[in-house]
């Protein structure tokens, strides 16, 4: 039954990601999407609690747990189709730049001392 393991071995990503995105190195596990989406997911457990009068911090930890590691999870994602997005672009970039290099002449070389005008001091 080959769907049913191609449906346990897929990532969310793999349907965002092409193929050239699934050779990118992957990103680490504690990245800024991942923290702010496990402590928006927290705060949203919380946050449900207070509204239903319940102590906030101390009723249903593993809610707290559960949307934590949601949120951590969908972040991880996101910061991996984050990357393949900025490789794509940089890749696209560096071809454009390649394919048209006269539009991008180096500029020669300036020292500091003919930027900046001279300093006559004024007594």
């Amino acid at each position: 039954n080959t769907s049913f393991r191609v449906a346990i071995t897929s990532s969310p990503t793999s349907y965002a990601l092409k193929e050239e995105g699934k050779s990118l190195p992957p990103p680490g596990l504690v990245n800024r999407n991942s923290l702010w989406l496990a402590g928006v997911g927290w705060v949203s457990a919380v946050l449900h609690n207070a509204i239903n009068h319940r102590p906030p911090v101390k009723s249903g930890v593993h809610r707290q747990f559960l949307l934590a590691t949601i949120g951590w999870f969908i972040g991880y994602h996101v910061t991996k189709y984050e990357n393949y997005t900025y490789a794509r672009l940089d890749r696209d970039m560096n071809e454009y730049i390649k394919l048209h290099p006269e539009k991008f002449v180096p500029k020669e070389q300036k020292t500091f001392a003919e930027i900046v005008e001279p300093f006559h001091p004024v007594r």
